[in-house]
């Protein structure tokens, strides 16, 4: 059972609650661009992690039957050990994620929003490989692969509430938890805060392993990361660390380097990179949030097309069993493509429009080609007719506003 799957329903409707708490308050949490961003790198990432799933199960399965020093029998205790074991080796890798650059390539995602709302929780990685290593002691102990599944669902869904501004600290329970309060701590990118509380459910153990912020009163805390992305393209959100990491093992001479670089502490680059091919330094009292202003019919628009790759996301997940291997890439494709299209619309990039007509054109290619259910069929069509009268309003529209953004650059 796909407990996450189940669980989407309620992280909507909490989105909801949260949007109406933001006009009640008058905060400005929210940006359309920003939480769309969040919300489409969070539907890539599971449609990654349909392809790799299986590999890295596999690798823990093998190690489960091969070297399991215990037969560990189902029980209320069994379930509580698992749940904070889980949280005890995750701890290690979310720490490791932000102490090692290759680690930190893939989580980096994650914290590329320089918003904090509930949309941030799901602007998951889909690059990360290596995660399932730090797993591998509950195999060695006796865990099987259906219990590490479960408690990593419930975690993962624990995770979700605590990505809000709107509660305070939360007293005692702040001593044992994770709390909106001390995770906005780890996603700031203040001095102070900076690689600080790393636990998914329990804080312990950043108390006792020295990890440990609390958020300040005189300290506000500044979301995102240091070297900003300034894009809404949710693959250039997977691999722009992998990017800087390959040029930077490129551009080194000694061979070490080339291979050091991956595994040193994030931020870590060689003396003769760092001196040849300076990065720009932050400076956080100068700090503005990217963005690109958006029209009405923008906004709209483009929660359209997220809805869309949702749906066609929703399809592959709820019924990936009926679609042959080959179905399933082309799917995920499919996906990664509307995507970056959706990135575009949000950056007012002419060339989405072309792009759209494309997404629309295989689409309807798709609607000849296979015989699909009614109701999907129809849904389709009628996504196909409303967003296609949409962008032709939208192409003058992205045209005057790039007009207007280069006039305001002259």
């Amino acid at each position: 059972m796909n407990i996450i799957l189940y669980a989407v329903p309620f992280f909507f409707i909490l989105i909801f609650i949260e949007l109406l708490l933001e006009r009640n308050k008058g905060t400005d949490y929210y940006r359309v661009n920003d939480s769309i961003n969040s919300l489409t790198a969070g539907v890539l990432s599971r449609m990654i992690g349909i392809v790799k799933q299986l590999f890295p199960l596999t690798i823990y399965v093998v190690a489960f039957e091969q070297l399991a020093l215990f037969q560990i029998t189902a029980s209320g205790w069994m379930w509580v050990a698992a749940f904070v074991l889980y949280d005890f080796c995750y701890y290690w890798k979310h720490r490791f994620g932000h102490e090692m650059n290759i680690l930190w390539a893939a989580h980096v995602v994650h914290h590329s929003s320089e918003e904090y709302n509930l949309t941030t929780a799901l602007r998951q990685s889909g690059s990360s490989f290596f995660s399932w290593i730090f797993y591998l002691p509950m195999a060695i102990l006796g865990f099987d692969a259906l219990t590490l599944i479960t408690v990593g669902s419930l975690n993962l869904i624990y995770q979700f509430w605590v990505h809000t501004r709107h509660i305070p600290k939360m007293g005692w329970y702040e001593w044992v938890f994770v709390t909106p309060s001390n995770h906005r701590v780890h996603h700031a990118q203040n001095q102070v805060y900076i690689d600080r509380n790393y636990g998914g459910v329990f804080i312990l153990w950043d108390r006792i392993f020295g990890s440990f912020q609390e958020e300040l009163d005189t300290e506000k805390p500044i979301y995102g990361i240091r070297k900003a992305l300034k894009s809404w393209n949710p693959l250039w959100a997977n691999v722009h660390v992998y990017a800087q990491l390959l040029k930077d093992c490129w551009h080194a001479e000694r061979w070490q380097d080339k291979l050091c670089i991956w595994f040193k502490r994030t931020g870590w680059r060689p003396a003769d990179v760092e001196r040849n091919y300076p990065l720009s330094k932050v400076d956080l009292t100068q700090f503005r949030k990217f963005d690109i202003p958006l029209s009405l019919l923008n906004k709209f628009y483009s929660l359209l097309q997220y809805c869309l790759i949702v749906f066609v996301g929703l399809l592959l997940i709820m019924n990936v069993a009926g679609f042959t291997l080959t179905e399933q890439i082309l799917v995920v494709l499919f996906v990664l493509y509307g995507s970056i299209s959706a990135g575009l619309v949000l950056e007012n990039n002419p060339l989405a429009v072309y792009l759209e007509w494309i997404k629309y054109a295989l689409i309807l290619m798709t609607l000849v080609m296979y015989t699909l259910p009614e109701w999907i069929e129809l849904t389709l069509g009628v996504s196909i007719i409303i967003n296609c009268t949409l962008l032709l309003l939208k192409k003058k529209d992205i045209i005057s506003t790039t007009r207007q953004m280069m006039e305001v650059n002259q």
